[in-house]
């Protein structure tokens, strides 16, 4: 077998029984039983329980951002944009929960130096949210009244809305992909389209 596909079978089940079992319970032979072949096998190719699991931090990292960009057709109004990258997100979590679960819990829990690789993650979906919102909001108004410290804490707040959701939608039965984005939609758009119309809430 190519050691490309074997490297998938493995990855594939240490994917499923981090994100089920979580990073501490999770051992190697049971990866290695899952995946259908030796013990020592894995550790020939991925070396170590912990340079595995940030192999899969990176995969389904990867796997996220290039499905959100994908969904983004550019040229579409901003409303479209944001609801296309949002049924991105939220199908692709709900298609890959053990992934999801690797990136969202458990990568998250377990310290260093699996933290950093997760900031990365986020720092690349911010960034690409950021754009979206910045340049919608610019074009709404037609000058860069939108400061870009703004736009950035826009996006991270739609972003770890977003992710909170994920969370809800996939250990909620019967919550579908296009309703968890349809939910955020509702509660972000108004205030966005606001915001790019110079309608900004003001405390009184």
């Amino acid at each position: 077998m190519p050691r490309a596909v074997r490297e998938k079978q493995m990855m594939d089940a240490a994917v499923q029984t981090f994100g089920q079992r979580g990073y501490r319970a999770a051992s190697m032979d049971e990866i290695a039983e899952l995946a259908g072949v030796s013990k020592p096998l894995v550790y020939l190719y991925l070396n170590s329980k912990e340079e595995l699991f940030t192999a899969c931090i990176r995969r389904e990292a990867k796997a996220l951002v290039e499905a959100v960009q994908a969904a983004v057709e550019p040229g579409l109004p901003a409303d479209r944009q944001l609801w296309a990258g949002l049924r991105a997100f939220f199908t692709h979590t709900a298609d890959n929960p053990d992934g999801w679960a690797v990136l969202h819990q458990q990568a998250r829990s377990q310290g260093e130096p699996f933290v950093s690789e997760v900031a990365v993650l986020r720092e690349e979906i911010v960034a690409f949210v950021t754009g979206l919102i910045g340049a919608a909001a610019r074009e709404a108004h037609h000058d860069p009244a939108l400061p870009d410290r703004d736009v950035a804490g826009l996006a991270m707040a739609l972003v770890g809305a977003a992710e909170a959701l994920a969370g809800w939608a996939n250990e909620t039965p019967g919550v579908s992909a296009k309703e968890a984005a349809g939910t955020l939609m509702n509660f972000s758009w108004a205030g966005l389209e606001n915001l790019m119309h110079g309608r900004g809430w003001q405390a009184r």
